[in-house]
């Protein structure tokens, strides 16, 4: 039995703006829409240097002056990749009826993401967010696994992460009161509720390390669903102790089949490695599938292929759509919320009459 890795193009492309010109654009958004063959006819940035020094780098056409300047744009795709602080600003500059990609995340709270999604319902967005974990071929072989019965009954979704994550390439990070989980963790959360749903609780604690100044960068959760279902997540960015024991993997497991993924571009980041996908059925080896591409870039060329096709009426549904990625938000929210509430007191040692 095979499965989908890929989402298929659409007939007739939207060119693409491009908000933004940081890190991610220069890895990610512009490799990957060179790679889908999509035209990016122009490029903001706050820093106007910036915006000229990628341009030139991947031949855009056009440095816009001015936001108002990008709003003017007609029939394209608004592919908005600041910080989510400034998230609303950037909506609200857009006109109504745009088709907008918006960065990951959906704000930094759930106060915010309220505020995006009533903007995008007030001036009738077609919006998504950039969760674009869901789109990458191993993660959408999985999910094609999980529709046509390969695993049969969920029973157990893990993900591990035990290595070392460069924290200083995100210096944008530092004094946010939140990091981890809505910056990091948020992708696993997100991929989880796509394939089964929305949990009915969250348990959740975040910790700092003693090696970075960032507010916490390991996390432990467990996502409550139905009795048959454990949902858990083991995050430690801060084991420097050579590759060895390393690990960046989500394994799924049902009644009749399971499949383990390596995050391969998490381990030696931003150089990475190799993604990996293995499945077998029960009672048998777990065989490595050949996959189409990885996280990075083709993630993010095929989340654009949704977008464009959804505009267009090719697609009927926007899978990272706004109200989408708000619910992935309020699991965030509730993760937080946990965080703040006392662990059951362990019961001491009965004194003897």
């Amino acid at each position: 039995m095979t499965f989908n890795q890929t989402w298929p193009k659409p007939t007739n492309p939207r060119p693409i703006v491009i908000i933004g010109a940081g890190g991610i654009v220069v890895d990610s958004h512009l490799p990957a829409y060179q790679q889908g063959g999509y035209e990016v006819v122009g490029i903001w940035n706050r820093s106007p240097e910036r915006a000229h020094k990628v341009a030139k780098q991947f031949g855009i056409p056009h440095v816009f002056d001015t936001l108002d300047e990008v709003a003017d744009q007609k029939d394209v795709i608004f592919d908005v990749a600041t910080s989510p602080q400034v998230h609303v600003d950037m909506l609200n500059v857009l006109p109504d009826g745009a088709a907008v990609l918006l960065q990951k995340p959906m704000g930094l709270d759930l106060q915010v993401a309220d505020e995006i999604l009533a903007t995008c319902r007030r001036k009738n967005l077609n919006a998504a967010v950039n969760f674009q974990l869901r789109f990458t071929p191993m993660m959408l072989a999985v999910r094609d696994a999980m529709s046509k019965g390969f695993f049969g009954q969920m029973t157990e979704i893990e993900v591990h992460l035990n290595l070392v994550t460069p924290w200083n390439l995100f210096p944008n990070l530092q004094g946010d009161p939140r990091v981890e989980i809505v910056a990091h963790s948020i992708h696993y959360i997100d991929l989880i509720h796509s394939l089964v749903g929305t949990p009915k609780g969250c348990f959740a604690r975040s910790f700092s390390h003693p090696d970075s100044m960032l507010t916490d960068t390991r996390t432990t959760a467990i996502l409550e669903y139905d009795t048959d279902l454990r949902v858990t997540l083991s995050i430690n960015h801060h084991h420097d102790f050579g590759r060895s024991h390393q690990d960046s993997a989500i394994r799924f497991e049902g009644d009749k089949g399971a499949a383990v993924v390596k995050l391969g571009v998490l381990l030696d980041y931003p150089r990475g490695e190799p993604d990996e996908l293995w499945m077998g059925q029960r009672g048998g080896p777990l065989k490595q599938v050949p996959l189409s591409g990885s996280w990075f870039p083709d993630s993010f060329e095929l989340i654009m292929h949704n977008m464009q096709r959804f505009v267009a009426g090719q697609d009927d549904q926007l899978m990272t759509s706004v109200e989408s990625a708000w619910t992935t938000m309020a699991i965030v929210e509730a993760c937080y919320a946990s965080s703040t509430r006392p662990c059951e007191p362990v019961p001491t040692l009965p004194v003897e009459a």
